[in-house]
C-alpha cells in the first residue's frame, strides 16, 4: 500500500516538473522586441499595426511611433498602415522600420460585383471617388460628396431644402418613365437609397459604369451601380475617433422685388391701360422686406464618433452621430441619428463570420408648399417677389391672423405660405442588419453566404391650423397621417475559385441571390377642428370620405448569375458575366430576363517590344459589350388590372346596408417585360513617368430599348384609361476623360483630379403615343413647354421663338417659322436642350507641414433653364408684385428695351430660355495635422482643426438664384425647370477631428 503511495507521488512530481521545464523552454522562446516606425521623412506614424505574422499576437505604435512586443524567437513581424505600403520584416531586438507610401494607384484594389480586383486588373469602365475630404465638408446626404469626382457621374443639388437628395446619372437618362437612379450596393447589401448613411462612414466609393460592368447586377442595374463600402474594425488598430463640425448657412438670392413706390407706379400704369381695375391708396409705405422675413442664417452640425480595434481573429468597429440643419427659409430643418457596428471573427483557418447592424433615425419638417411650386400655386420663395411690400406681416384687425387684404389681389405672403406647412414632418426609421459567413473549403475555393435584413418604416403628419392662415380658416383646419413599413430581405450565396497555372490565372465566380419586399400603408385625412391648438386627428369633426384608407404590396426577385475571368501574364484579361432574374413584377411569362456581357483587355506595356519605352508604367487597352435591365419605377402590380373601391353615403336613407362599389383604375397587359439596356464601351488607361500622370479615357454606347411608358389613353376607348407598356429605344452615347497627377512630390505636395465627360441623347423610337408633354407652366402661357418625340433629346424645350420687342407695340415678336404669313401654334418649335453639352471637376490638393488645402471646382456647359418664374415676377398681368427687372418695361411707341409692356403676349418661348452654364468653386478645405510632439503632451493621436467653404463662388450668366436647378427633381422626362426652388447655401465651416 505504501508503496503504491510512494508511486503516486513521483508520477505527480514527474508531471510537474514536466511541465515546468515545457513552460520554462516556452518562456526561453520568448524575445522582447523594441522598435520605431517612420515614414520616409522619418516622422513617426501613429497608430501603426505591428503583428507577429501566423499569430494573433499585435501592438500598435505609440505617439512617437515606438513599439514593444513580445514574440517567438525568430519570428516575422507583419507592419502596416492605411496608405502605406505593408511590410514584413524578421524580428530583433532593437529595430527601426520605415514604411513607404502607397504611391502606385495600379495596385489598388476595386470593389467590383461580389468581389474585388486590382485596378491594373479591371477590364470595364470603373470610377473610383475619393474619400479623403468627405467628412471635412458640410454634406448632409453622401451623394453630394461624389459630385465633381468621377466622370460619367452628373449629381446635381436640383433644390437647397434641408436633407434633399441629390439628383444622380450614370451616363445619362435612360428611362422616360422608370427610374433613372443608379443601383446602391452598401457592403454588398443593395439599398434603396443612402440617405440614413453618415458620410463619415464611408470607408470606399466604387461607380460600375458600363454594362460589362454592371451587368452582374442584372436587372437592377441598368442606371448604373454605385458599390460603398463602409469602415471596418483593423488587425492592430486601435483608435477612439471624433469628427465635430459647425456650418453657417447663406443664401443668395439675386432677385429684387419692387418697392412700393415703383409697384404702385405699375399698377397705375396697368389701370391706364386696362389691364386692371385696382384702386389703391396714395399712403402705402414699404412696411416689410419679405426677404429678411423668408431667410435666415441657417446651420449645419454633425457630430460622429467611432471606436475600432482588432486582432488578427478578432475585428470590431462602432461609430455613432448626429446631423442636424436648420434651412436657410425659416421652419424648415432636418435631423438624423444614426449608430453602425461590425464585427469580424475568424473562427478558424477555414470559417470567418461577419455580422454588421446599422440604425438611423431622420427627419424632415417643414416639407411641401415649402419647396416651391410656383407663384400662383403658393410657393414660398416666388411669393418674395409677388407679395407687395406695404404689406405688414400680420392682421392688426385680426390678431393672430396673417395680414391678406391686398386691395382684392389675390396673394398670400411667404409667411403665410410657410405657416401652410411648417408643422408638416416626416420621419422615417430605417434598420440594416446583416450577417456574413465564409467558409474556405481550400485556398482556391470560397463559399460566401449573406443573409441581410432591411426594415424601413415612415410616418409622415401634417397639420393646417383653422385660424392662422386663409386656406386653413377655408378648411377650417386639415390634418393627415400616414404610417408605412417596408421590408425587404436579400439572402445571396456567393462560391469563388481562383487559381494561377503558372502565367494563366483564372478566377470563377457562381452564385445566387433571392430578394422579398413587403410593404404597407394605413393613412388618414380629418378636417374641421377645435379652435385651438390640439394637433391631433382626434380633434378633427370629420374624416375625409375618399382620402382615408390603407394599401399593400409586394415583390421578389430570384436571381442566378456567374463570372468568369482569365488572366495571361498580366498582359490579356477576359472577362464574361451572366445574370438572369425573375421578377414578380412583370407578366407571368415575361418574368425572366438574361444579361450577359463581355469584356477584354490588352495590357501593351508588357509586351517585349514596350520593354525600351520607360517613360510608360502602365498602358491598357479595354473594350467590353453587356446587357442590363430595369424594372424600377413599376408598381408592384402593373401588369394587372387594378381597380379602385369606391364608399357608398351609408347614412343616406335607403343606402343604410350598401356594399362598396368598383372601378377599373388600370388596363391588364400580359405582355409587360424588362426595359432593357444594351452598352458598348471601349477605352485605355495610361500610367507615365513613375505613376506621377495617369490618364483614363472612355467612348460608349448606350441604348435602351423596350421603355417602360405609362400612357393615358382617350376617354371612353377602355373600362380603364391608364396603361403601363413597353415601346421605345433612347440612346446616350458619350466620352469621358480623367487625368490624375502628382505635381509636386517633395516637402510641398500637389495632386490634382480632373475629369471630363460629354454625353448626348436622343429618343430614337416612341410606340402607340408618339408625342409627351409636360411640365405645365404659369402666367398667361400655363401651357406645356416640354416635348419629348423621336428624333430629340429627352426633356427638350419646345415653344416660340421670340425676336424681341416691337418698339412700336411694346409686344413680343414671335417668330413666323412655317412663314405662312401669321403667327400660331403651327409656329412653335424645339428652343432648348437641359442636357449639357459636358460637366467637369477639378479638385487640388495641397500638402506642406501639417497643412492640408483641398479646392474643388465643378461645373456645367451647354445646358439651357427654362426659367418659369420670370413669368409669374415679369408677366405684368395682375395686381402681383414683380421683379425690378420690369423697371425696364417698353411704355411708349419708338422705345427700345428688351422688356415687353404690361399685359403683353406671353407665350412659351426663347424669352425665359437662359444659359445655365457655370463654373462653381465648390468646396475649399483647408486642415491642420497639430504636430504629435504637441498630441503626445494632450495624449492624442491625431488632432486636425480645419475650415471649410462651400458653394462660395459660381460664376455663371444665368439670371435667376441659382443654375444647379430642377423643380422636378429626380424625372427623367423633364429637367431644367426653375421654378421658385427651395435655393442653394453657402456655407462656412468649422470643424475639429480627434483620434486617441
Amino acid at each position: 500500500m505504501k508503496a503504491n503511495n510512494h508511486l503516486s507521488v513521483m508520477k505527480r512530481l514527474f508531471v510537474f516538473l514536466l511541465v515546468m521545464c515545457a513552460s520554462l523552454t516556452a518562456f526561453a522562446q520568448k524575445v522582447s522586441v523594441r522598435g520605431t516606425v517612420t515614414d520616409s521623412r522619418n516622422e513617426p506614424i501613429i497608430g501603426a499595426s505591428v503583428l507577429e505574422q501566423g499569430t494573433s499576437n499585435g501592438v500598435a505604435t505609440d505617439p512617437d511611433g515606438h513599439f514593444t512586443i513580445q514574440v517567438n524567437k525568430d519570428a516575422t513581424l507583419r507592419v502596416s498602415y492605411i496608405g502605406y505600403k505593408t511590410k514584413t520584416v524578421k524580428a530583433t531586438s532593437s529595430m527601426k522600420i520605415v514604411l513607404e507610401e502607397e504611391a502606385n494607384m495600379l495596385e489598388e484594389v476595386v470593389t467590383i460585383g461580389y468581389g474585388s480586383v486590382k485596378r491594373k486588373d479591371v477590364t470595364t469602365a470603373v470610377s473610383s471617388v475619393s474619400t479623403a475630404d468627405l467628412d471635412t465638408r458640410p454634406i448632409v446626404s453622401a451623394v453630394q460628396g461624389m459630385q465633381g469626382k468621377a466622370a460619367g457621374l452628373q449629381i446635381s443639388q436640383a433644390n437647397g431644402q434641408p436633407g434633399s437628395a441629390p439628383t444622380i446619372r450614370v451616363r445619362g437618362t435612360t428611362s422616360l418613365n422608370g427610374s433613372n437612379n443608379p443601383l446602391y450596393v452598401v457592403d454588398g447589401v443593395p439599398v434603396d437609397n443612402i440617405d440614413y448613411l453618415s458620410a463619415d462612414d464611408i470607408d470606399n466609393i466604387q461607380i460600375l459604369k458600363d454594362a460589362s460592368g454592371a451587368a452582374i447586377y442584372g436587372s437592377r442595374a441598368a442606371n448604373g451601380v454605385v458599390i460603398i463600402g463602409t469602415k471596418q474594425g483593423k488587425a492592430g488598430v486601435a483608435k477612439v475617433s471624433l469628427n465635430a463640425h459647425y456650418a453657417f448657412n447663406t443664401v443668395r438670392d439675386n432677385q429684387n422685388p419692387l418697392n412700393t413706390k415703383q409697384y404702385m407706379d405699375l399698377i397705375n400704369e396697368m389701370n391706364e391701360k386696362g389691364v386692371l381695375k385696382l384702386v389703391l391708396p396714395d399712403n402705402l409705405r414699404d412696411q416689410t422686406d419679405w426677404k429678411k422675413e423668408v431667410y435666415r442664417t441657417g446651420n449645419v452640425q454633425d457630430y460622429q464618433l467611432s471606436i475600432t480595434n482588432g486582432t488578427e481573429k478578432l475585428r470590431y468597429f462602432l461609430s455613432g452621430g448626429f446631423t442636424g440643419e436648420n434651412g436657410v427659409i425659416v421652419h424648415s430643418n432636418f435631423k438624423r441619428y444614426n449608430v453602425r457596428g461590425t464585427i469580424e471573427n475568424d473562427i478558424n483557418e477555414w470559417l470567418t463570420i461577419n455580422a454588421g447592424i446599422a440604425y438611423s433615425d431622420y427627419t424632415y419638417k417643414g416639407t411641401g408648399i415649402i419647396s416651391g411650386t410656383g407663384a400662383d400655386r403658393g410657393g414660398v420663395v416666388p411669393a418674395i417677389l409677388s407679395t407687395p411690400s406695404y404689406g405688414p406681416v400680420w392682421d392688426k384687425d385680426n390678431p393672430g391672423q396673417y395680414y391678406s387684404d391686398f386691395y382684392g389681389v389675390n396673394v398670400d405672403g411667404p409667411l403665410e405660405n410657410i405657416a401652410r406647412t411648417k408643422d408638416n414632418k416626416s420621419q422615417y426609421n430605417k434598420l440594416l442588419a446583416s450577417g456574413k459567413a465564409i467558409v474556405r473549403f481550400m485556398p482556391e475555393l470560397i463559399w460566401t453566404s449573406t443573409l441581410s435584413f432591411d426594415r424601413s418604416s415612415g410616418t409622415i403628419t401634417n397639420f393646417l391650423d383653422p385660424w392662422l392662415t386663409r386656406e386653413g380658416r377655408n378648411q377650417h383646419g386639415t390634418g393627415y397621417d400616414s404610417r408605412s413599413t417596408g421590408t425587404v430581405w436579400t439572402f445571396d450565396n456567393i462560391v469563388n475559385w481562383k487559381k494561377n497555372f503558372g502565367r494563366h490565372g483564372l478566377d470563377v465566380m457562381a452564385g445566387s441571390s433571392w430578394t422579398h419586399s413587403d410593404w404597407s400603408q394605413n393613412y388618414i385625412n380629418g378636417s374641421d377642428y377645435v379652435n385651438d391648438d390640439t394637433r391631433t386627428l382626434n380633434a378633427a369633426n370629420k374624416i375625409s370620405w375618399t382620402g382615408t384608407g390603407s394599401s399593400a404590396a409586394d415583390w421578389a426577385i430570384l436571381s442566378f448569375f456567374g463570372r468568369l475571368q482569365y488572366n495571361w501574364n498580366d498582359t490579356y484579361m477576359l472577362t464574361a458575366n451572366l445574370r438572369a432574374d425573375g421578377s414578380s413584377r412583370l407578366a407571368p411569362g415575361h418574368r425572366w430576363g438574361y444579361f450577359p456581357s463581355f469584356s477584354g483587355a490588352w495590357r501593351v506595356s508588357n509586351e517585349k517590344f514596350m520593354k525600351n519605352i520607360t517613360w510608360i508604367d502602365d498602358l491598357k487597352i479595354r473594350g467590353g459589350w453587356g446587357q442590363t435591365g430595369n424594372q424600377s419605377g413599376l408598381g408592384d402590380y402593373s401588369y394587372l388590372a387594378m381597380y379602385n373601391f369606391n364608399r357608398i353615403e351609408w347614412w343616406k336613407q335607403g343606402q343604410e346596408h350598401a356594399t362598396a362599389t368598383r372601378t377599373q383604375s388600370t388596363l391588364s397587359n400580359p405582355e409587360l417585360t424588362w426595359e432593357t439596356t444594351s452598352q458598348t464601351n471601349l477605352g485605355f488607361d495610361l500610367t507615365v513617368l513613375r505613376n506621377r500622370l495617369s490618364f483614363f479615357f472612355d467612348i460608349y454606347y448606350k441604348k435602351t430599348s423596350d421603355l417602360l411608358i405609362s400612357i393615358e389613353l382617350p376617354a371612353g376607348s377602355a373600362p380603364a384609361r391608364n396603361l403601363t407598356y413597353n415601346g421605345g429605344e433612347i440612346v446616350n452615347k458619350g466620352l469621358e476623360l480623367t487625368i490624375s497627377s502628382k505635381n509636386l512630390t517633395n516637402k510641398l505636395k500637389w495632386n490634382s483630379d480632373f475629369n471630363i465627360s460629354f454625353n448626348r441623347n436622343k429618343v430614337k423610337k416612341l410606340d402607340l403615343v408618339s408625342i409627351y408633354w409636360n411640365a405645365s407652366t404659369g402666367g398667361k402661357a400655363a401651357e406645356a413647354v416640354v416635348r419629348n418625340a423621336v428624333g430629340h433629346p429627352l426633356g427638350a424645350f419646345y415653344g416660340y421663338i421670340s425676336e424681341g420687342v416691337d418698339p412700336e407695340t411694346g409686344n413680343l415678336i414671335y417668330k413666323d417659322v412655317n412663314e405662312d404669313g401669321r403667327v400660331s401654334d403651327n409656329d412653335r418649335t424645339y428652343i432648348g436642350d437641359p442636357n449639357p453639352d459636358f460637366i467637369f471637376g477639378l479638385t487640388n490638393t495641397f500638402s506642406y507641414k501639417g497643412f492640408d488645402l483641398s479646392i474643388l471646382l465643378q461645373g456645367s456647359v451647354g445646358n439651357d433653364i427654362y426659367n418659369v418664374s420670370r413669368m409669374d415676377s415679369e408677366g405684368m398681368f395682375d395686381g402681383r408684385n414683380q421683379s425690378t427687372r420690369v423697371l425696364e418695361r417698353w411704355r411708349v411707341p419708338g422705345q427700345k428695351t428688351k422688356v415687353p409692356r404690361v399685359d403683353f403676349n406671353q407665350k412659351n418661348s426663347t424669352y425665359y430660355l437662359e444659359d445655365g452654364s457655370y463654373l462653381r468653386i465648390k468646396d475649399i478645405t483647408l486642415a491642420y495635422n497639430v504636430p504629435k510632439s504637441v498630441q503626445k503632451k494632450i495624449s492624442l493621436t491625431r488632432f486636425t482643426p480645419y475650415i471649410s467653404l462651400s458653394n462660395m463662388l459660381t460664376f455663371t450668366n444665368y439670371s435667376g438664384r441659382d443654375p444647379e436647378v430642377n423643380q422636378y427633381g429626380n424625372s427623367g422626362a423633364v429637367q431644367g425647370i426653375d421654378w421658385g426652388t427651395y435655393p442653394l447655401n453657402r456655407s462656412f465651416v468649422v470643424g475639429l477631428k480627434v483620434e486617441f
